[in-house]
């Protein structure tokens, strides 16, 4: 199959798949069933524009740290705007995924685990700045959920004197559980239940399964590292604040 005929394929591939996620969603009555047929069509013009830039992006370091600013911009913006827009929302999970982020990535490279190049730095960088926003948001929507679901326990401790931060710190520390489910049973299971892309590609690009083994489990760790900080930095700030002015109903 040559080069358009592939492209044809995908196209129509890609156009099925959306479709009857669209059809299952709209037959079952779930809100906004073009939510993913939509995300889908984005992804797909978002990846032929990068796609169209990276050859130029990964030859300039320079490049790469604004391609990797811009990415965490969107991710960050991303994750306030599910938690719930405000400026110091905006701040608390910009900052508390900044330092989830650098954390991980600087183990990484100081380590000389990974060489330090633009292709390295861009594709975990990118790996690990879409999982901290994804923790990022379930902590901020377990938060409010959680507060409200035991509103009367965090009303009990403010009673008995409890500051806001010491009536909320049980509900803190299950959003960050919580938030990290996913993450954690992805990681259990590599391997068993999924194929992660970045073995694969390694696999695909040319690596023998123990270097693209070996790279992987770095991205799996780098994952749970920032997200970890991620979540403990975020739920901390964000716990105090999440207790409302009356009672929810």
């Amino acid at each position: 199959m040559d080069g358009a005929s592939r492209l044809e394929a995908t196209v129509v591939c890609v156009v099925i798949l959306a479709a009857t996620a669209w059809i299952v969603l709209r037959s079952y009555g779930v809100p906004s069933p073009l939510a993913p047929p939509w995300a889908i069509a984005r992804g797909a013009v978002q990846l032929a524009l990068i796609g169209l830039i990276l050859h130029g992006v990964i030859a300039n370091t320079a490049f790469v740290g604004i391609a990797l600013l811009v990415m965490f911009t969107v991710a960050s913006v991303t994750s306030t705007r599910r938690t719930g827009w405000s400026p110091r929302t905006y701040a608390v999970v910009a900052a508390s995924m900044a330092a989830g982020i650098t954390v991980a990535l600087t183990v990484i490279f100081v380590t000389r685990t990974v060489e330090f190049s633009g292709r390295y730095l861009l594709a975990l960088g990118g790996i690990v700045i879409g999982n901290a926003m994804t923790i990022a948001t379930l902590v901020g929507r377990n938060l409010k959920q959680l507060t409200t679901d035991h509103w009367d326990e965090v009303e009990g401790w403010l009673a008995l004197g409890a500051t806001n931060r010491q009536a909320t710190i049980a509900i803190a520390r299950s959003a960050v559980h919580s938030a990290l489910i996913p993450t954690t049973d992805q990681t259990r299971t590599t391997g068993l239940v999924t194929l992660p892309g970045a073995f694969v590609g390694a696999i695909f690009g040319g690596l023998s399964p123990v270097e693209a083994g070996r790279f992987q489990i770095v991205v799996l760790a780098s994952i749970m590292c920032a997200g970890s900080i991620t979540a403990v930095l975020a739920a901390t700030a964000l716990a105090p604040r999440g207790i409302p002015r009356q009672a929810p109903n």
